[in-house]
């Protein structure tokens, strides 16, 4: 029987969107998938050697919100300034106070886990990036590279 292959494309660097594609692939890894991830656009902040992830409630009426403030306090109001920095704040001690590991451990269990973790190069010649910017154990690749991968993969999935 063949190893199960999965491929994830992680297109969002926000707090919140970084959990999913480390969760998701450190438990394939662990499950005995071998498992790719291919990050572009916004994704690529999750492979910065210094995470500075946050929170973005503007825009995102799903968030529950601490003291029932959904109920009560409207989506604009998270434009208000500073809002933002106490959102990621606010959800960083509520990860911590569940026990949920931090983006950076998910990111090492992974890399330990042997999750191939492939930054866009056009991406990050387009934002103006370095390689220096980026964690060593990453890859650089195009579309292409994505495809070669996907391709042969039984599941195949887009953060």
């Amino acid at each position: 029987m063949s190893e199960k292959k999965l491929c994830i494309i992680a297109t969002k660097g926000t707090l919140d969107w970084a959990y999913p594609p480390f969760i998701l692939s450190s438990t394939a890894a662990a499950l005995g998938y071998d498992v790719t991830i291919f990050f572009t656009f916004y994704g690529l902040q999750l492979l910065k050697k210094k995470l500075s992830l946050k929170v973005s409630p503007l825009g995102n009426p799903g968030m529950p919100m601490p003291m029932g403030m959904d109920k009560w306090f409207p989506v604009m109001g998270t434009a208000i300034p500073g809002m933002e920095a106490m959102m990621t704040v606010m959800m960083k001690n509520k990860m911590k106070s569940k026990g949920i590991a931090s983006v950076e451990d998910l990111r090492d269990l992974c890399i330990e886990a042997e999750v191939r973790l492939i930054g866009c190069q056009m991406t990050i010649d387009l934002f103006d990036m370095g390689e220096g910017d980026f964690i060593d154990e990453i890859e650089l690749g195009g579309a292409a590279t994505y495809f070669e991968y996907a391709g042969a993969s039984d599941i195949n999935l887009y953060i």
